[in-house]
C-alpha cells in the first residue's frame, strides 16, 4: 500500500475561485523519493501545504489525500496536530521564518518531542543532541543553547532538518530546502539530506525548481505546470528525454551553458511553439 496517495486534488482560492491546483494525482511508496519540479507559481508549495494541512482558511479543497491509510482532506486540526511533526514532517525553504526567534533552538526541538512522545526531559535533551549531531552540527551543547540569529544559514537549515527527523517520520516534505544557501553550503546540506534519508528510510517529497538538485536526490520526478501534473517518470529519463513541451523548456533553460555565444537564451514559451526559433543577437 502506498504511504501517500493524492488523487484528483484541486485547490481554489478567493471569491472568484481561482484554481491553483487542478486534479493533481501522485502516489509515494514507503522509502521512495519523488521530486516535484516546476517554475515559480506552478503550484508546488500549495501542493505541499495541502498535504500538511497548512492551507489558509479561504482555500477550497477537493479530491483526496490519503496518508498512511488516513484521509487528510477532511481531517480536523486535532488530527493534523498528531500527524505533523510525528509521522509527517517538513523542511522549509527559509529557516528564519520556520524558527521562533525568541526561543533557543534546542528548546524548540524538545517541544516537538514533547508533543508526540511521553519521555523524561533528560531523555529529550539527549535525543535532541543525538539528532543535532547526526545532521553534522558541531559543538551540539553550544548549538542547543543558541537562538536562531546566533547561527549561520547552514547551521539553521541543519537545525530544521534535525527537527524534521526528531520523531522518526515516515514522510519528509522538503520545500526548496537549499534555496536560501550559497552554493558551497547548499551542496553540503544536500549531501547531508541524502545521507539522512537513506539512514532513516523515510520517504521524501522534494520540491524544487532546480532540476540538478532533483536528479541528484530523487529517483522519480513529477513535473507541474499551472497546477497540472504534465509529466511523470524516472528522473533520469524525464530530465534527459522530456516528452512534454513544458518539461523540455525547463530542461533547456536550466542548461544555458549549452547555448552558443551570440544566440538568445531559450525561454519555456519557445517549446510550446515549434515554429519559433531563438534569434541570434547582433
Amino acid at each position: 500500500m502506498s504511504l501517500l496517495c493524492v488523487t484528483d486534488l484541486s485547490v481554489e482560492f478567493g471569491r472568484g475561485r481561482t484554481r491553483v491546483l487542478d486534479e493533481v494525482s501522485i502516489c509515494l511508496e514507503p522509502g521512495a523519493r519523488l521530486g516535484l519540479v516546476g517554475a515559480s507559481g506552478s503550484g508546488k508549495t500549495v501542493f505541499a501545504s495541502a498535504i500538511m494541512g497548512l492551507l489558509p482558511e479561504n482555500a477550497v479543497v477537493s479530491g483526496s489525500v490519503v496518508f498512511d491509510g488516513r484521509e487528510l482532506t477532511t481531517a480536523t486540526d486535532k488530527v493534523f496536530s498528531r500527524v505533523r511533526g510525528k509521522t509527517m514532517s517538513m523542511v522549509f525553504q527559509e529557516p528564519m521564518t520556520a524558527l521562533d526567534p525568541t526561543m533557543k533552538v534546542g528548546r524548540q526541538a524538545e517541544e516537538l518531542i514533547t508533543l508526540h512522545q511521553k519521555i523524561q526531559r533528560s531523555l529529550r535533551k539527549i535525543r535532541v543532541e543525538e539528532v543535532f549531531d547526526r545532521v553534522g552540527l558541531d559543538q551540539t551543547s553550544r548549538i542547543v543553547e543558541a537562538y536562531p540569529h546566533e547561527l549561520s544559514g547552514g547551521q539553521r537549515q541543519r537545525v530544521i532538518i534535525a527537527m524534521a527527523l526528531m520523531n522518526n517520520p515516515s514522510l519528509i516534505i522538503c520545500d526548496e530546502p537549499t534555496t536560501a544557501l550559497d552554493a558551497t553550503v547548499q551542496a553540503k546540506v544536500l549531501s547531508l539530506l541524502d545521507e539522512v534519508l537513506t539512514s532513516v528510510h523515510a520517504a521524501c517529497l522534494f520540491i524544487s525548481h532546480d532540476l540538478g538538485l532533483v536528479s541528484t536526490i530523487c529517483e522519480d520526478v513529477a513535473v507541474i505546470h499551472q497546477g497540472h501534473i504534465v509529466e511523470t517518470g524516472q528522473a533520469s529519463q524525464v530530465l534527459s528525454e522530456p516528452t512534454h513541451p513544458y518539461t523540455a523548456g525547463l530542461v533547456a533553460t536550466a542548461n544555458i551553458d549549452a547555448v552558443p555565444p551570440g544566440q538568445r537564451l531559450p525561454v519555456i514559451e519557445d517549446f510550446f511553439n515549434p515554429m519559433s526559433s531563438p534569434e541570434v543577437t547582433t
